[in-house]
C-alpha cells in the first residue's frame, strides 16, 4: 500500500504577495477609486486656497474675520464644536478651523490639538458604527445612506481608512463604516494616524494665504 505524502503548503514570498495584492486591487477598482479621489481632493484644495486669497485681497479681510472669531469665541468652545463636527459625520470642513489656528497665539499647538480631536472623533465614530448595528432602524438607515462606503470598506479595509484620513472623504464616515462591518479597531487606530499628515499638509497651504 502506497502512503501519500502530505502536501506541504509553500509560503508565498513578499514579491508574490505584493503581486496578488496588486492584482486584487486592480480587479476591485481600488486604483481607479484612488485616482478619482485624488482628482476630487486636488480641485477643492486649489479652489479653497485660491478663494481665500481672492477674498482676502479683494472682498473681505479674512485676517480681521479670524481675529474677530478668536476674540468672540473661547478656544474651548471652538474645540468642542470642532470635535462634535468631526465625530458626527464631519459636518463642517476642517479647513475653516485650520485657518483659525494661524491667528491664535500658539498656532502649531492649536493645530496639533485640532488634528488630535479629528483623529479621536474618527475613533469614536467607529464605535458609533458598531453600536448602530444594535438599533435596527438606525442600522437600516445607515446601510442605505452609506451603501457605497460599506461596500468599499469591506473590499479595501485599511487602505480606505488611509484614504479617508488623508483626502476630503469624510474621515468619520469611513470610521462609521469600519465599525459597522466590524473591521479591526487596531487597524483603524494605526491607519487613522495619517489624519495628522493631512492637517499638516493643509495647514502648510492655508498658512501661506492667511497672514
Amino acid at each position: 500500500m502506497k502512503i501519500k505524502k502530505p502536501k506541504i503548503k509553500r509560503i508565498k514570498t513578499k514579491t508574490e504577495r505584493a503581486k496578488l495584492m496588486h492584482s486584487y486591487y486592480s480587479r476591485t477598482g481600488f486604483y481607479i477609486f484612488i485616482w478619482e479621489s485624488l482628482k476630487k481632493a486636488f480641485i477643492p484644495v486649489v479652489v479653497i486656497v485660491t478663494a481665500l486669497f481672492l477674498i482676502n485681497n479683494y472682498v473681505y479681510n479674512i485676517n480681521d474675520g479670524l481675529e474677530r472669531i478668536t476674540e468672540t469665541f473661547s478656544r474651548i468652545g471652538i474645540f468642542s464644536f470642532f470635535f462634535a463636527s468631526e465625530t458626527l459625520l464631519g459636518l463642517v470642513p476642517p479647513e475653516i478651523f485650520i485657518a483659525w489656528t494661524k491667528k491664535t497665539p500658539e498656532p502649531v499647538l492649536n493645530l496639533a490639538i485640532l488634528a488630535t480631536l479629528s483623529y479621536s472623533g474618527g475613533l469614536i465614530s467607529y464605535f458609533i458604527g458598531k453600536t448602530a448595528l444594535k438599533i435596527k432602524s438606525v442600522k437600516v438607515y445607515l446601510e442605505v445612506k452609506m451603501e457605497k462606503h460599506l461596500k468599499n470598506t469591506s473590499k479595501w479595509g485599511g487602505f480606505l481608512i488611509i484614504v479617508g484620513a488623508l483626502l476630503p472623504v469624510p474621515f468619520s464616515i469611513t470610521c462609521v463604516a469600519a465599525g459597522m462591518i466590524k473591521y479591526s479597531f487596531k487597524n483603524v487606530v494605526l491607519f487613522g494616524l495619517f489624519r495628522f499628515l493631512r492637517f499638516a499638509i493643509y495647514a502648510w497651504a492655508i498658512f501661506k494665504v492667511v497672514d
